[in-house]
Parts: C-alpha cells; sequence; structure tokens
C-alpha cells in the first residue's frame, strides 16, 4: 500500500508576490496551503525587476478600469508596507511635444475624474520644457522590491500551515473525487512528488498558459515581452522622477530605498516579444534550459539580450538639462506578459478566471503590484 499523499486545501503554483500574498491570506482563513516555486528563490522575477512605481493612476490616461483600481488599492497597499514605501520625492508627469496619445488638457481632465493631484509648472531646475507641451507635479511613491520580498520570505517561514516547495516543476495534473492530483518534481533529485489539493491558483505570470495546459485547461490571451531595467545614479535626479507620457517614451524615479533610479523606455526596454499564448523566444535555442512552457530567469541568463541602456539615457536625456548627470550602474532582465486585449489603451488590469469549477481553479493574471488584495474578492473557502 502506498504512501498517503499530502493534501492540502489549496496548492499555488507561482512564488511571485501575488501567489506568496495568497498563500499567506489563505493561512490566516485557517486554509492548509502548499506554494510550488520553479525556481530557486521565491520573488527572483518580475516581482523585483519593475520600476518600482505604487502606481496611483497617473500612467493609464488610456485606461479608466487600470487607473481606478490602481488608485483603490494604493492607500492599503501603501498602510500595509510603510517600511518599503518612497514618499520624500517630486514626481512629474510630462506631455511630449510629438506623437504623444494624450494632450496635455486630456490628461488634466483625467486627472480631475479621478481625483489625482495635479499641478501644471512653467519651469524646473533640471528639465527641459523646450521638447514639452507640458509638465505637471504629481504625487506617486515607489516601493523597494528587494525589502519587499526580505519580509515576505520572512512571514513564509514564520506560517506553520503552509508548506513551501522551491525548485519544484509541475509535471501533471488531473482531477480526480472533486480534487486535483498534482504531480511535482523535485529538480535537486530529479524524483516524483504527488500530493492532493481541493483548489488551485496559478499565479505563475509570464507562465500562466504553461500551467493551466498542465492541468487540462485553456490558454488566456497573452503576448509576452523580454524586458530590460536599467539602473543608474544621479546627484541631480536623487529626489525626483520623471515619466514622459503616452506612447513611446521614458521614465526615470528612484527604485524604492536603495538610492538608485530605474529607468525605463517603451522603445527600448523590450526587447524581444512573443504574441503567442507561451512566452516563445529565439534565445531559447541557446539556453534550452528555458522552454517556452517553462521560463527561466532571463537576468542570470548567458543568452539575455545585450542592454539597450544607451539608448535608454539617449532619449531621457532629451528631456533633461545639461548638467544632469546620469552614470549606468547595470541592468536587470525578466519576462513581462500583458494580455492582448490591452495592447491597444495599454491598460494592465489584475483579472482572476477561474477556468474549472468543481474542483476549483483560479488562474490570476496581475496587472499591477499594488492590487495583490484583488484575490480576496474572488476566493471562496
Amino acid at each position: 500500500m502506498g504512501k498517503p499523499k499530502e493534501t492540502y486545501d489549496f496548492a499555488i503554483v507561482g512564488g511571485g508576490l501575488f501567489g506568496v500574498y495568497a498563500a499567506l491570506f489563505l493561512a490566516e482563513k485557517g486554509c492548509r496551503v502548499v506554494l510550488v516555486e520553479k525556481e530557486q528563490q521565491l520573488m527572483a522575477k518580475a516581482s523585483i525587476v519593475n520600476q518600482a512605481r505604487l502606481h496611483s493612476g497617473y500612467h493609464y490616461p488610456r485606461s479608466i478600469a487600470t487607473a481606478l483600481m490602481s488608485d483603490d488599492n494604493k492607500a492599503r497597499f501603501t498602510q500595509d508596507h510603510q517600511a518599503f514605501i518612497h514618499a520624500s520625492f517630486d514626481k512629474y508627469y510630462a506631455i511630449d511635444q510629438y506623437s504623444s496619445f494624450t494632450d496635455g488638457a486630456q490628461f488634466e481632465r483625467f486627472c480631475e475624474f479621478i481625483g489625482l493631484p495635479c499641478q501644471k509648472l512653467d519651469k524646473h531646475p533640471s528639465i527641459r520644457l523646450d521638447r514639452l507641451e507640458a509638465l505637471f507635479l504629481t504625487q506617486e511613491y515607489t516601493f523597494d522590491p528587494i525589502l519587499m520580498a526580505n519580509y515576505y520570505r520572512r512571514r513564509l517561514e514564520e506560517a506553520s500551515s503552509i508548506s513551501v516547495l522551491k525548485f519544484h516543476e509541475l509535471v501533471a495534473a488531473k482531477p480526480q473525487a472533486n480534487q486535483w492530483q498534482v504531480t511535482l518534481k523535485d529538480l535537486n533529485s530529479d524524483t516524483p512528488k504527488d500530493l492532493v489539493a481541493t483548489q488551485v491558483i496559478n499565479a505563475t505570470y509570464a507562465n500562466s498558459n504553461g500551467v493551466n495546459r498542465r492541468f487540462g485547461l485553456s490558454d488566456i490571451p497573452l503576448m509576452h515581452e523580454i524586458s530590460e531595467m536599467a539602473f543608474v545614479s544621479s546627484p541631480q535626479l536623487k529626489d525626483l522622477g520623471l515619466t514622459i507620457m503616452d506612447g513611446q517614451f521614458a521614465s526615470i524615479m528612484p527604485y524604492g530605498l536603495s538610492g538608485l533610479l530605474s529607468l525605463s523606455s517603451v522603445a527600448y526596454t523590450h526587447h524581444k516579444v512573443a504574441h503567442s499564448p507561451l512566452p516563445t523566444f529565439d534565445c531559447q535555442k541557446i539556453n534550452t534550459n528555458c522552454r517556452p512552457d517553462f521560463p527561466s530567469i532571463c537576468n542570470s541568463c548567458f543568452a539575455r539580450p545585450a542592454s539597450n541602456y544607451s539608448k535608454m539615457k539617449r532619449q531621457i536625456q532629451l528631456y533633461l538639462r545639461e548638467d544632469v548627470q546620469l552614470f549606468y550602474l547595470g541592468s536587470m532582465f525578466t519576462i513581462k506578459s500583458k494580455l492582448k486585449a490591452n495592447h491597444i489603451d495599454d491598460g494592465r488590469p489584475t483579472e482572476i478566471a477561474i477556468l474549472n469549477e468543481n474542483p476549483r481553479f483560479y488562474c490570476i493574471f496581475a496587472g499591477k503590484i499594488n492590487s495583490i488584495y484583488e484575490i480576496e474578492k474572488v476566493i471562496k473557502l
């Protein structure tokens, strides 16, 4: 007679912030949870490779739904993560004179409609206005992804009702007797591990469809990009964030409490694009350990793209005065994914789909980090 399989109320696949938060929320509700992560470390991909922007909604004048969701969750996220929030800097949004999808008057009306602070300026000591139609002083914060990741890892260690299985691959799953029968593989030893879960949450972001398929469920309509976040320092900009709206422009702002600035560009941050359901890129032919249905960490990959930092720097310098210095410290890379339907309005909603009812299977596709609380509205205990 075989050894009884370990049984859980919830199996969560994906150890990024959304998966980790869901595990902690469910554990607090009295559930027994297993958190499965294919990498050797939790929160090592998109959870830390981002611009660390605590969205208030300014970024989405063409997606009111995303703007409202961002603003709705901002106050709670800020309160819950106060130790990791950087609020003591001036944040500016600017409208380029050319090729912007939004003009200054539209941006002001948008901010008024959402209820966002927005003050139009006609001068700034570090920002050039000759390329700009309008410059606005706004109110937006950043969070520190590294400190926050360490905080959540500690919380998991203290949660006795959560089992964390790192460096485990989801091999197969099937429904049986109103439960999910799940087979994993320990990547350290190549040994199989079977478990049973009453409900499953897929929180793998870029690998959402790869996991859905292992459960015999449908794809969600995604596209994917290999993206670069550059990190710089600047004595003139250390207390400043600037985002040029709305189109193929750029943004520079404090990376949490690190003292660094993150630099991102719509035109140059995204190196490769895959319009397929799975993140399929030509570099996977070089690094065969990274597969479309099993994507690895780009940040440490030998096949990752060459940096576009020099192009990002030239672009952002169009809007900075000549005495502003930027010192490049390095870049991080990851796969960013978005719903195909949001390609037009650049929206980033968080959607939680129920792809199977009995046994229940949720697929979280997270738009912005301060929408982690959306899982609380959907989950059934």
